[in-house]
């Protein structure tokens, strides 16, 4: 069990980098929905810290560019804005790590993280490119769960795409996020705020790595 869990982390990241680096403008196609979905979880986190700190969600978008915005109103601002690169980093660890360690909920997830994405398309509606791609982003996501065994694969795929997409993208990515918290906490420039967030990222996929190889071999148990 160790060795097949070892092996499916080794594939799924093989399969990512393939296509990341060298799929040309068909891997981008391909990679489209995924980058997508990482913009839908960053967004999803600014709603999150909103809903968490007392306040509201007006709208949440995705755009067909990777980019989106997410309206709040009330709650934390410095939680909302942190929300968004910090959360969708913990959502793509735990997505991560449910795939590598706990494959007896990957189906549950996959339910979660659907119904999560249609009921985001519907209450937080504000356009019809974001409320489409989210209902058949999870309507893929019921069928995978529902009709295949690709449940561990499918989240640590999504998983470990949404983890190298927020590293490699932390200067680009969470810009205006961090313009809007460096004019909140004026005494810490963007510049700063953007290191601290890399680091508090990399520190948490460090424990998480850490938690998902601890006790995984090749070896072949010794039997007597």
């Amino acid at each position: 069990m160790k060795n097949n869990t070892l092996v499916r982390i080794i594939v799924i990241l093989v399969v990512y980098l393939g296509i990341k680096f060298f799929g040309g403008d068909i891997g981008r196609m391909i990679l489209k929905p995924v980058n997508l979905f990482v913009t839908y979880l960053h967004e999803f986190g600014h709603a999150l810290g909103a809903l968490i700190t007392g306040g509201s969600v007006e709208s949440l978008q995705v755009n067909e560019d990777g980019s989106g915005v997410t309206y709040t109103r009330g709650g934390s601002k410095s939680v909302i804005l942190m929300g968004g690169y910090i959360g969708s980093a913990i959502f793509g660890n735990l997505l991560f790590f449910i795939g590598a360690r706990k494959p007896k909920i990957a189906q549950f997830t996959i339910y979660t993280l659907a119904t999560t994405m249609a009921v985001s398309a519907v209450v937080w509606f504000t356009s019809m490119y974001t409320t489409t791609f989210l209902l058949v982003f999870a309507l893929g996501l019921f069928f995978i769960a529902s009709k295949t065994n690709l449940d561990r694969d499918i989240l640590m795929f999504l998983g470990l795409a949404s983890i190298i997409f927020i590293v490699q993208d932390f200067n680009v990515g969470p810009s205006s996020d961090l313009k809007a918290y460096a004019e909140h906490l004026v005494f810490i420039p963007k510049t700063v705020w953007m290191y601290i967030w890399l680091g508090i990222v990399l520190i948490l996929c460090f424990f998480n790595f850490k938690m998902i190889f601890k006790g995984l071999s090749f070896k072949e148990p010794v039997t007597k």
